[in-house]
């Protein structure tokens, strides 16, 4: 079985309701503490062992939340994004024969980042180019 337990801040407390159970409520001081909460009193009520069930918390959160929330998701998905950029552009820059150095200065990186990033690079398509050193000399 499955239930799912509401929460809202009121006052001091998280007032805790399990909407598929009429007249289960409980109360925690913290977040972390609504799951146990609420499972003792699902298992209080039903007569069943407190492991017997799962429990999905849905707190009831401020507007400003969700938003940093959605802010930090695209933030990690621009990161990404600007990785993989990064990471095809420096590749490119190599292949069409731009040193390390020019490579990292065109991209606003140092040249180690270069280096590390073209070799995780080559490393997963099997890549068999020549690395170069900061100089733009063959690696050893």
């Amino acid at each position: 079985m499955r239930y799912t337990v509401e929460c809202v801040r009121s006052g001091d407390w998280w007032a805790i309701t399990v909407p598929e159970l009429k007249g289960v409520f409980s109360q925690a001081r913290r977040l972390d503490q609504v799951e146990p909460m609420a499972r003792k009193a699902i298992a209080l009520m039903l007569e069943v062992d407190i492991d017997s069930f799962h429990v999905e918390v849905k707190p009831h959160v401020p507007e400003e939340v969700v938003r940093a929330r959605q802010a930090r998701t695209a933030l990690r998905e621009a990161e990404r994004s600007a990785e993989e950029a990064t990471r095809h552009a420096a590749t490119e820059l190599l292949r069409q024969g731009y040193t390390v150095r020019d490579a990292g200065a065109l991209l606003g990186i140092s040249p180690q980042r270069i280096s590390q990033i073209t070799a995780t690079a080559s490393k997963s398509t099997g890549s068999t180019k020549p690395r170069t050193d900061a100089r733009g000399r063959r690696a050893a």
